[in-house]
C-alpha cells in the first residue's frame, strides 16, 4: 500500500465524488478509478458504496478513512522535522491537553518560543488523558498534559508548578449557589454531570467516602464546555475543574469548590527516548526555564 494511493483515497472521501477528487489531485477520472479499484483487491475489501450522486464509505473504508489519516499526517510531521532549515530554527510542535487553566502556563512558554522564533508553530488538540495518550503512542502529538491521577510509567515528564481545584458547577439560581464550599452530603441526590474517566470516578469516591454508584448521574461527559450548557439548561450540576467555564459577570453559571478541598497536578509528557526535533528541544528549554521562577 503506497502513500500516494493512500492519498488519492483521502482525496475522493473528502470529495465524496471521484471526479471531484481527479480534478484536485489534476489527474484523470479513469486513472484514479483503477487506482482505487487495485486498492480495493489489495486489500480484499470494498471500501466504497458507489450511489448516482456521491460516494460513501463502507465500515471498511472509515476504518481506513482513519488510519490513513493518522499515516499521512505523520509522514508530513516527519519530513517537516527533517528537512528544517540549521539556519534558523522553525517547525511544527504538537500538544495534546485535557480542559484545563494549566494550559495558560503553556500558553506562555508558547509565545516566549514565539518571540524569539517567529517560524515555530504550535498545533493544539483537546481532549481526555485517554484520547491524548492514544496519539503520543502513534507520534501524531509530541507533548501531552494529563490532569492527575494519570498513569506516566510509560513517559519522561515535567511536573507543572500549578494545581486545578474540583468542584460542582451549578446555576446562579441552585439552592446551593448561596454556599462557600459543597460537602459530599450535598451532592448524594443531586442530578450530576460528570467526566466519563475512570481515573475521575475513583478520586471522587475517595472524597465522598461512599461509593461513586450511588451517585444519581444524569450524563457524563469528556469536555466540559457541552456539559456547561447542560447545566444552563438545567439538566443537572457539573462535577468539574475550576477556571474552565467563566461564571464572571452576566453568566447564569457560578462554580463552588468542593469541602474537603481536592485539588489535582498537571504533568507534561512525552514518549520516553523520544528524538525531539530542535524546536521542540528549545520548547522544552524554555518551560524549564519559565517554572525556575515558579
Amino acid at each position: 500500500m503506497e502513500l500516494r494511493v493512500l492519498q488519492y483515497f483521502l482525496a475522493i472521501a473528502r470529495e465524496e465524488t471521484i471526479l471531484g477528487a481527479a480534478e484536485r489531485l489534476h489527474m484523470t477520472q479513469p486513472t484514479l478509478s483503477r487506482q482505487m479499484k487495485e486498492l480495493e483487491e489489495e486489500l480484499g475489501k470494498q471500501l466504497f458504496i458507489r450511489g448516482n450522486r456521491k460516494i460513501t464509505l463502507t465500515d471498511d473504508g472509515m476504518l481506513l478513512r482513519q488510519r490513513a489519516e493518522e499515516i499521512v499526517t505523520l509522514v508530513e510531521k516527519t519530513e517537516s522535522d527533517i528537512m528544517l532549515s540549521d539556519a534558523s530554527l522553525s517547525g511544527d510542535i504538537y500538544i495534546g491537553a485535557g480542559e484545563t487553566d494549566g494550559m495558560r502556563l503553556i500558553a506562555k512558554v508558547m509565545h516566549k518560543c514565539c518571540e524569539v522564533y517567529p517560524n515555530i508553530k504550535f498545533h493544539i488538540f483537546s481532549g481526555n488523558s485517554q484520547d491524548v495518550a492514544d496519539k503520543i503512542e502513534k507520534g501524531l502529538l509530541d507533548f501531552g498534559i494529563f490532569v492527575e491521577p494519570a498513569d506516566i510509567s510509560k513517559y519522561d515528564f515535567i511536573k507543572l508548578p500549578s494545581c486545578d481545584t474540583w468542584g460542582l458547577l451549578m446555576r446562579k439560581d441552585s439552592p446551593l449557589a448561596n454556599k462557600e464550599s459543597i460537602l459530599p452530603d450535598d451532592i448524594k441526590d443531586l442530578p450530576l454531570i460528570c467526566s466519563d474517566q475512570v481515573m475521575f470516578q475513583n478520586e471522587i469516591s475517595g472524597w465522598m467516602e461512599y461509593s461513586y454508584d450511588k451517585l444519581n448521574i444524569v450524563a457524563t461527559y469528556n469536555l466540559i464546555y457541552n456539559a456547561s450548557l447542560l447545566v444552563e439548561e438545567g439538566n443537572g450540576y457539573a462535577l468539574t475543574l475550576d477556571r474552565l467555564i467563566n461564571t464572571t459577570g452576566h453568566s447564569p453559571l457560578c462554580f463552588k469548590p468542593l469541602e474537603p478541598k481536592l485539588q489535582v497536578g498537571l504533568t507534561l509528557v512525552w514518549k520516553k527516548y523520544h528524538l525531539f526535533s530542535r524546536a521542540a528541544e528549545y520548547f522544552i528549554k524554555t518551560l524549564r526555564q519559565e517554572f525556575e521562577t515558579y
